[in-house]
């Protein structure tokens, strides 16, 4: 049994279990975000995947895929493609996003954050700088 395979039969992967876990991982990266907002996003990205661990790219809207890429830099979903040769010689790809449970699991339950993973020294300048300071100016 793979290491996905068994972090399912642990449980599914529920909307407040993904929303918890996009909130800590959103908090990980010093970037703020509504317990409400989080919950909305798990609901409509969970809602891609229903009873299945992957979704084809083919069927998301750009701002879906926004939200795909998100929880991706999260490491909450992963990609991964196939490639097959069609009758006339041509290759053509199929893109494939993944639930990764066990990083849902781990965000979820633990904010992500491992033992060994202190925070350095050259990172905390970033904490005490102004929210103006991140945006972008035209």
């Amino acid at each position: 049994m793979t290491l996905v395979e068994q972090s399912y039969t642990v449980g599914p992967i529920t909307v407040d279990l993904m929303a918890k876990a996009i909130s800590n991982g959103m908090s990980r990266q010093s970037k703020r975000m509504s317990e409400q907002e989080a919950y909305d996003i798990a609901f409509h990205v969970l809602n891609f995947f229903g009873y299945s661990r992957y979704v084809i790219d083919n069927m998301l809207e750009p701002e879906d895929r926004d939200a795909f890429y998100m929880l991706e830099d999260l490491g909450i979903l992963d990609t991964e493609r196939e490639e097959t040769t069609l009758f006339d010689g041509r290759e053509w790809r199929i893109h494939y996003w993944l639930i990764r449970p066990e990083n849902v699991r781990k965000l979820a339950y633990n904010n992500g954050m491992k033992s060994e993973d202190p925070i350095s020294s050259e990172s905390m300048i970033y904490d005490g700088l102004p929210d103006d300071v991140w945006k972008m100016k035209i």
